[in-house]
């Protein structure tokens, strides 16, 4: 900023209007004798044509360069050459007029026409002041090209030509091209003036530069021009852009004189843009406290140096102070107020400022469209940008990088397409930066194949477009592809930072390809980025790829674990199937400093919800409330959907009607509750429900709502949803929707129809829907057609255990044992194991967990003992008969029924029964399907025990209570 300053009085505009006024409209005789102009000459002095004292007055084209019409002063310049006798009219004060209005104007156009009529006279074309002026025009115009070519046909440079093209190079973002010139400069021995320093300082802060920096800090002092202040404030500002604020502050503490507000200036902003912000604030009050007059610089200085909320109260005072300095507010310091408030999340603020303001530029319009979007506030930054057209304002490229990242925000694919065919049209696509947001855009809106698209057409790419493109297929779930281009970045030998390697973690974990998890895992020992966020992600991935003693031992080895390290090793048992352990490790958790945050606590809530542990999950519920956590929007869900799987619908419903606004994943949720406890028709009511809220369904919605018509025999219902989701949602059905519906058709007895539905189905039948097929005709004991189900599903090469256990289940119901041995053999083959029968029964506060015939339980003589008494009491009281038919292993009948015996939800109830209060409900989860003979028996526990059961099996809840059932006997 302090650059900005010193333009006030050294910028190369600056030195071609004030230090060459001998051929200028208003002549000084004082500067015709400065100093500087007597030694600037490089050549011997060129001879300069010599004016009478009293030229022929132009007040025509003063009039007009007074009121910036080009054309018209053009014109007028045209018609002096004609009319005027040459003794009489000066034509340099003439063109360097009308060159300096080009330049002000930035008016290249009509620049190079005036370049055209100076070559065609020859009074002017050896004229070394009007060469520099037109290089000069050429820099402020934006054409470096046409400013280097009319320098290098120059015979004669003054010192002033040099700085003109310096100056020119680093207004234009080209600060390479001024430090070589100064190189040139230096082998040609030209002796550089106080008013060159600047500009090459200003070139090394651009280039970050510290030793070229110091170099000319150094050649100052030489020169005797370090006690020019401007240039001193130069130095300054070039240490603090070269992030070395030792250098800046030492220069500004050992200055003597410290009455020169851009000084101050200098050294705020410095501070401020390097993160100092309680340093620049201090020099501000000293400011205030030595009584300096503080300007729109000082200010917006200071503004800058309120860059977070913690700094909204000073910068609410600086305001105060803006408004009692001056009543009219700067441009410049109402854009840094707007800043300001912004970065403290007041947005309410920074309009109110804006829209107070008599002339907004462009840097008003971007720096609130920018706010918008930082405090999150998308859908505002939307109606704010078609504002900004509405009020004749086109668009820049900051405006665009701004909304095309709010669309991918709001996932608004639609509105990004639009925004992109706009960059297309103006040209800000071939920008990096806007090439990289595009990609992001794309990513975060799903559509991989214009994301894909945005990348190729790339013609420049940095590592932040590689980066965004390999996360963008890692989230979108194109594994492969992530991985095929960091095998590019490799190959080309681009740096590989931790936030491209968590990408590559995703994309492994998601491929779950254990051997790819290992290749990356040693990938980053070697390159020693010993990350703790990355440490984390491995942890999680080696969850997701079923490898938990890895995942153990990396969350082991981390010394100091964050609350994302303890959710991860959290998430990995969940995702292994080990619940138990993830509520243990809190236990763990509790004996470190950390505090578990809301993620941590849904995984919490996840794993009561997995094992139906009320008291669990109710002590978690109190701890959200007592610690002030704010119930909406993921946890709501997490509550709504823990209470709801512990078995408690009535909590859930009041969950659900304390939040005021609910979203789709909350409705979805609350539907999947009612679907689970066999409320079919209260799931489709809050689906009617959510319509009229205008809440539009997806993909999980309806899956949710064929789940609740399946296990409530709502086929009219299931077939009517299945035809909405496509006709009046446009949702191309999963094959998840297709056997929702093939389960509700053989739930029914409907065999026949459901197998036709399958054959006639617009996909190819996937794995679930043969297995849905399957498991109804296991149910309906329907042999043939079961037959083909069965190998249809092995033709398919299911990777799911139970799916295999299925189809050998469906054999040993015929008999066929060989087959079934066949079944069992493939599976051992293919590396998969059944998943063994396992309960939970929350008692004392703590979850116990049983396996089929388990034995390993402490009081496991106790268990056994009481379920010989409640079988002996079920037979004598109740008439229980094991019904065999049920155990499908080749074995003898009595060995049948001791299998039966030792299931493990009976082992859980006995359990239940010992350790829990009578009349208390012993609530039970079976990790799989509750099988016909211990549904019987459950539900004559309820009854002669008189206690009720809650069952959660692998398909739906069972509320069991005098002798009835709530699924009626339909599961």
């Amino acid at each position: 900023m302090c650059l900005r300053y010193c333009r006030l009085s050294c910028t190369y505009s600056s030195i071609m209007i004030a230090s060459i006024p001998h051929c200028h409209f208003t002549t000084s005789s004082t500067l015709l004798n400065h100093p500087i102009l007597k030694k600037t000459h490089l050549n011997p002095p060129h001879k300069i044509h010599q004016f009478s004292q009293k030229p022929i007055k132009t007040p025509s084209l003063k009039e007009v360069g007074k009121q910036a019409s080009l054309k018209e002063a053009y014109q007028i310049l045209t018609r002096l050459f004609p009319d005027q006798n040459p003794h009489q009219f000066c034509p340099e004060e003439a063109y360097s007029s009308v060159l300096e209005l080009c330049a002000n104007k930035k008016a290249l156009s009509l620049g190079k026409q005036v370049h055209a009529h100076m070559m065609k006279s020859c009074a002017v074309c050896d004229s070394v002041f009007l060469s520099t002026r037109l290089v000069f025009m050429y820099g402020k115009c934006g054409s470096i090209l046409s400013a280097e070519k009319v320098f290098d046909k120059m015979p004669h440079r003054t010192i002033f030509t040099w700085n003109a093209v310096i100056g020119a190079y680093v207004s234009n973002g080209e600060p390479l091209g001024a430090i070589s010139l100064y190189r040139e400069m230096r082998v040609l021995g030209v002796p550089l003036d106080s008013c060159t320093f600047p500009c090459l300082l200003k070139a090394c802060g651009a280039l970050n530069n510290l030793h070229c920096g110091a170099e000319i800090h150094g050649l100052a002092i030489k020169c005797g021009y370090d006690s020019i202040i401007f240039v001193v404030n130069s130095i300054v500002a070039m240490y603090a852009k070269c992030s070395n604020l030792d250098g800046a502050r030492q220069l500004f503490d050992g200055m003597t004189e410290k009455e020169d507000i851009v000084s101050w200036n200098s050294i705020i902003s410095a501070l401020a843009a390097n993160g100092q912000s309680v340093e620049a604030l201090g020099h501000f009050g000293d400011m205030q406290k030595l009584g300096l007059a503080l300007n729109t610089y000082t200010f917006a200085a200071a503004l800058q140096a309120c860059e977070d909320s913690f700094f909204v109260k000073l910068g609410m005072e600086i305001h105060a102070a803006v408004l009692k300095a001056s009543h009219d507010v700067d441009v410049y310091v109402a854009n840094a107020l707007i800043a300001m408030y912004a970065r403290c999340g007041k947005m309410d603020e920074a309009a109110r400022i804006f829209y107070k303001m008599d002339d907004q530029d462009y840097i008003s319009w971007n720096t609130l469209l920018s706010g918008f979007v930082q405090n999150g506030l998308y859908e505002e930054s939307l109606k704010f940008f078609y504002e900004m057209q509405d009020a004749g304002r086109k668009p820049d490229q900051v405006s665009v990088l701004n909304v095309i990242s709010a669309s991918g925000r709001l996932g608004n694919l639609l509105n990004g397409m639009e925004l992109h065919a706009y960059a297309i049209r103006n040209g800000f696509d071939s920008d990096l930066q806007v090439g990289n947001t595009l990609i992001d855009m794309y990513a975060k809106c799903s559509n991989i194949n214009y994301m894909g698209r945005a990348f190729d057409r790339m013609a420049d790419k940095d590592f932040i477009s590689w980066t965004t493109i390999i996360a963008g297929y890692a989230q979108s779930k194109a594994y492969s592809r992530a991985l095929e281009l960091f095998l590019k970045v490799q190959i080309e030998g681009m740096d590989v930072d931790e936030m491209m390697i968590a990408s590559i973690l995703l994309a492994c974990g998601g491929s779950n390809n254990i051997s790819y998890v290992k290749e990356i895992h040693g990938y980053i020992l070697r390159r020693g980025l010993s990350d703790l966020a990355l440490h984390n992600s491995i942890i999680d991935v080696y969850g997701e790829c079923k490898n938990k003693d890895y995942a153990k031992r990396m969350f082991e080895s981390i010394e100091f674990k964050d609350v994302v390290s303890w959710t991860s090793m959290m998430t990995c048992y969940l995702h292994n199937g080990l619940p138990n352990e993830a509520l243990e490790l809190v236990y763990f958790m509790k004996e470190t400093s950390v505090k578990p945050d809301s993620i941590a606590l849904m995984s919490l809530l996840s794993a009561a919800a997995s094992l139906s542990a009320l008291k669990k999950g109710k002590e978690i519920h109190g701890f959200l409330i007592r610690k002030g956590f704010i119930i909406e929007e993921s946890l709501a869900n997490s509550l709504v959907d823990m209470y709801a799987r512990c078995g408690v619908l009535e909590n859930s419903y009041k969950l659900f009607n304390c939040i005021s606004h609910k979203s789709l994943t909350l409705w979805t949720s609350m539907i999947n509750a009612n679907g689970m406890h066999g409320r079919g028709k209260a799931a489709v009511d809050l689906f009617n429900q959510m319509k009229v809220e205008n809440i539009v369904p997806d993909h999980i919605t309806f899956l949710a709502l064929l789940y609740a018509c399946s296990h409530s025999g709502f086929i009219d219902e299931g077939r009517r949803f299945l035809e909405v989701m496509q006709c009046e949602y446009h949702l191309e059905p999963w094959p998840e929707h297709y056997a929702c519906l093939v389960d509700l058709l053989g739930r029914a007895n409907r065999l026949e129809e459901a197998y036709q539905f399958v054959k006639t189905m617009q996909i190819q039948p996937a794995s679930e829907v043969w297995c849905a097929l399957l498991g109804s005709c296991r149910v309906h004991s329907n042999k043939e057609l079961g037959q083909i189900a069965a190998q249809k599903l092995l033709e398919l090469g299911p990777e799911n255990p139970g799916n295999y256990v299925l189809v050998s289940n469906v054999f040993a119901a015929s008999g066929r044992w060989k087959d079934v041995e066949e079944v069992r053999m493939r599976m051992k083959r293919s590396g998969l194991k059944k998943n063994p029968g396992c309960s939970w029964v929350e008692v004392d506060n703590k979850v116990h967990t049983f396996v089929a015939r388990d034995k390993s339980h402490p009081q496991s003589d106790e268990i056994y003992h009481k379920l010989a008494q409640i079988t002996e009491t079920l037979e004598s009281k109740g008439g229980y008969v094991a019904q065999t038919k049920y155990v499908l292993h080749n074995v003898e009948e009595e060995q049948k029924i001791q299998m039966l015996y030792g299931h493990s939800e009976r082992l859980a109830i006995a359990f239940g029964l010992l350790g829990t209060p009578n009349g208390t409900p012993i609530r039970v989860t079976k990790n799989l399907r509750v099988c016909g003979d211990c549904h019987t028996f459950c539900k004559l526990v309820s009854k002669v025990f008189e206690r009720e059961l809650v069952v959660r099996d692998a398909n739906r809840f069972h509320h069991f209570g005098n002798g009835v059932c709530s699924c009626s006997d339909y599961w």
